[in-house]
């Protein structure tokens, strides 16, 4: 698809639009799937607990259950009580958890300032000073304990009074419950903090925690399993349909086909070059197969064979008969005359024959080697012939 841009940019833009048209369907169908499910809740479901074990499993729990040190809530809050040399108040960054309130510099949580345990506290609504219009409240231990550094309790404001509402729901999730108080003869008597609000009320809120948690595990196992089979079915084997039937029609219907199928100029610059490079190897191969046609070869002779000499004595040396002839001498001196081998001696040996004179400028003419006629073996003679006189 590299070769033709244009036709690689036309095929994403038709299977694109084709994606986001099935992805539409998608959403609706899912949309659809979580309206049916909150028309009705199937008390019926065979994974569902039923009111009397949630029941039985809410008395089992009780004042067991326990959320985990997860976090609640974060958010800014301003501390009131800080001291005259600090400025009496700042803002902090607030992590609530179900165990601990922990308080940062920023919002980064690097540089931690303090956390606050909350066992045993309460909450409660202060009056805001004087000229001030943050909405406060404060955390307090019942039994008059330091709650933070040398305070009996820690006051902390917001900016609006939703914000505080919300804090102190969050408050509420992690076990800090507000103060409970009864107006008996014009005085406030608090109630022990040991105790609780309501044990029916409590048992009644883990039923129904309970009830809720396990319709809810039916629903996500039913999401989860019925989610990606609409994702697989109505986008992903739509659009593959959709590349092996539809495709190619609407490339035809699109725009011109010759526009389409214009190459690029990266691909025309490789084809050329190719194409160079073929003319070349081609011309290479005709010089080549010219030069081997018109030269000829001769094969070397064979080596010759010195295995009918003898072995040479200890005490002599035989010269390399392989060695090639040393060149004729460049200046015009007569070569030198082999002896020739010595006569044996005696009374009756002919005076030896004076050497020849050699003409100035010149060698003598070389010898003709004259070829030795082959030994024919003789003739064997025929047979005489027998025969029957008649």
């Amino acid at each position: 698809m590299c070769r033709y841009p244009n036709l690689r940019e036309e095929i994403e833009r038709i299977i694109t639009t084709n994606i986001r048209e099935c992805e539409q369907k998608t959403k609706q169908q899912i949309s659809l799937l979580v309206e049916v499910e909150l028309a009705y809740m199937n008390t019926n479901h065979e994974d569902f607990i039923g009111f009397t074990n949630a029941q039985v499993n809410a008395e089992t729990n009780a004042g067991k259950r326990k959320l985990g040190n997860q976090v609640i809530r974060k958010g800014w809050m301003c501390i009131h009580n800080l001291g005259i040399m600090k400025g009496g108040s700042r803002d902090y960054w607030f992590v609530l958890t179900s165990e601990l309130l922990t308080w940062y510099k920023d919002e980064e949580e690097k540089d931690r300032k303090y956390m606050l345990p909350l066992d045993g506290l309460k909450i409660k609504d202060i009056e805001a000073g004087f000229m001030s219009r943050r909405h406060t409240f404060a955390l307090f231990n019942p039994d008059q304990r330091n709650v933070f550094k040398d305070y009996k309790q820690l006051e902390l404001s917001c900016e609006s009074q939703e914000e505080v509402d919300s804090w102190k729901a969050s408050f509420l999730r992690a076990g800090v419950y507000p103060e409970r108080s009864s107006h008996t003869n014009g005085e406030i008597e608090e109630i022990d903090s040991t105790t609780s609000l309501d044990p029916q009320l409590e048992r009644q809120v883990e039923t129904i925690r309970n009830l809720v948690d396990s319709y809810m595990k039916i629903i996500t196992k039913t999401f989860r399993d019925l989610v990606p089979k609409f994702i697989m079915h109505l986008t992903i084997n739509n659009t593959k349909n959709f590349i092996y039937t539809d495709l190619l029609a609407n490339l035809y219907a699109s725009c011109d086909q010759s526009t389409l199928m214009e190459e690029s100029a990266e691909e025309s610059r490789k084809r050329e070059e190719i194409l160079r490079l073929y003319q070349a190897c081609k011309e290479a191969l005709y010089i080549i197969s010219d030069v081997s046609m018109k030269t000829s070869y001769q094969p070397l002779p064979p080596p010759v064979k010195d295995s009918w000499m003898p072995p040479d004595s200890p005490g002599s040396s035989r010269r390399n008969t392989s060695r090639a002839p040393p060149p004729p001498p460049a200046n015009n001196k007569p070569a030198p005359i082999l002896p020739s081998r010595p006569e044996p001696s005696g009374p009756n040996r002919p005076p030896p024959a004076a050497p020849p004179r050699i003409a100035p400028g010149g060698l003598p003419p070389p010898l003709i080697p004259t070829r030795s006629q082959p030994m024919i073996p003789p003739r064997i003679p025929d047979r005489p012939q027998t025969g029957r006189l008649i």
